[in-house]
């Protein structure tokens, strides 16, 4: 998995009834793009993650990155 800051990490619900969830990736700390990263989650506590295979990579669109993130052409 590589990933770029802005990009959004979906974890699907593992069993039953458990709902998924989305993190914002803030900031990536391996090389090229490789976990782990700082995420924000939706209730906007920070974590260090390194996903596992419940975790699907969103990429976001330029015209779609958050406030405050550089879009790619920046990068």
């Amino acid at each position: 998995m590589q990933a770029h800051v802005g990009d959004v990490l979906r974890f699907t619900g593992r069993t039953v009834g458990t709902p998924e969830h989305h993190a914002i990736v803030v900031e990536v700390l391996g090389r090229n793009g490789e976990p782990p990263y700082r995420v924000r989650h939706d209730d906007g506590h920070e974590t260090e993650i390194c996903p596992g295979p419940g975790c699907v990579l969103e990429t976001r669109p330029l015209r779609d990155a958050p406030p405050g993130f550089p879009s790619r052409e920046e990068r």
